[in-house]
């Protein structure tokens, strides 16, 4: 199948044009055009024209990244075009040769996602996003993940491809992060099936989507064993090994066999922006407590943001409480608690 390419180039990173940085001796987007040529017209959205008029392909000029992606799928020639920013001259052919064979009918979007991070300028647009981009800029809500919320989208784990993650890389040096913290650590509580973990599910979900890395910690009120019978750690653990480890190229796990705490397990997740604690019902953290068919409450109410109720929801000593379904609107609660994306 035939698909345009289309090159947003308005990004920049410490002053710097990530489209004339070179990668090698090449600058980043040439790299790309070279390497993207032969599936189909190449398209520029940029904010000045002139700084890019020296190259193959069609420029044109932009205000927003929002009206830049507008502009590479509406001027188009084909139903597709993979549409990637200016600052990843990692993007090979292959890659979008690969994606293009999920294109049907029952998506508009094909995106690429890179462990918990969903990739929208390393993804392929159909020309039916045209009206929710149209609806978005006419709104003045410019995030891409929002965009995507409202669309038919497949999402394509790198993962799972025989690609790895440096097609992904982001040529601009960026100073090194100081350490971080989690913004926001909170329990998901309730008794057993109260359908806690379908709700950390799609929380998890909604967090991703508006950029955020989440953990979740499960704890576990009775012994459970994590290694299957029969594995090697598993008897290593039996011979009395105190620690085990198992890692492969993109995973790893630990496997300690000694007195934990979550204040500990939160060491652990010190680069994640949102740890989830899936129990612990009795502890001081905030928390959204599941509550069954009788709708009764068995947490401390200083401790909870939010109740999340299987039928019935109404509010409970000035407590919010939602149906436990309505997964936006506990999102919401969420992050208005936590003041998260308040400047």
């Amino acid at each position: 199948m035939k698909i345009s390419v289309g090159i947003l180039a308005g990004s920049r990173a410490q002053g710097l044009n990530c489209a004339k940085v070179k990668a090698g001796n090449r600058m980043n987007i040439s790299k790309l055009i070279e390497e993207l040529d032969g599936m189909g017209d190449v398209l520029i959205s940029a904010a000045k024209k002139e700084d890019y008029e020296d190259l193959c392909g069609t420029v044109m000029e932009d205000s927003s990244l929002l009206k830049g992606l507008y502009n590479v799928i509406s001027a188009s020639g084909e139903d597709h075009i993979f549409v990637c920013g200016s600052d990843m001259p990692g993007i090979s052919g292959k890659l979008v040769e690969y994606m293009s064979e999920f294109i049907c009918s029952d998506y508009d979007c094909y995106c690429l996602t890179d462990e918990s991070r969903i990739q929208p300028l390393c993804a392929i647009y159909s020309k039916a996003m045209l009206p929710l981009i149209e609806e978005a800029m006419r709104t003045g809500d410019h995030k891409l993940m929002n965009l995507l919320r409202k669309a038919r989208v497949k999402y394509i784990s790198l993962e799972y491809t025989c690609f790895g993650r440096e097609i992904l890389t982001n040529t601009v040096i960026r100073k090194p992060k100081k350490k971080t913290f989690p913004q926001a650590v909170f329990c998901v509580s309730g008794f057993k099936n109260s359908g806690k973990t379908f709700l950390i599910t799609r929380l998890i979900n909604e967090f991703i989507a508006e950029g955020y890395s989440v953990g979740v910690i499960k704890h576990d009120g009775h012994r459970y064993e994590m290694d299957r019978k029969g594995t090697d750690t598993y008897e290593f653990l039996r011979a009395g090994a105190r620690q085990t480890a198992i890692f492969a190229a993109e995973q790893f796990s630990l496997n300690f066999r000694e007195t934990a705490s979550d204040a500990r397990m939160l060491n652990f997740f010190s680069e994640c922006g949102v740890v989830v604690i899936e129990g612990l019902k009795n502890s001081p953290y905030p928390k959204i407590e599941m509550t069954g068919s009788g709708g009764e409450s068995v947490c401390d109410p200083k401790t909870l943001i939010c109740i999340a109720a299987e039928r019935d929801p109404r509010q409970i000593n000035q407590i919010p409480v939602f149906d436990r379904d309505d997964i936006r609107g506990i999102f919401s609660c969420v992050k208005k608690y936590f003041r998260l994306g308040e400047k």
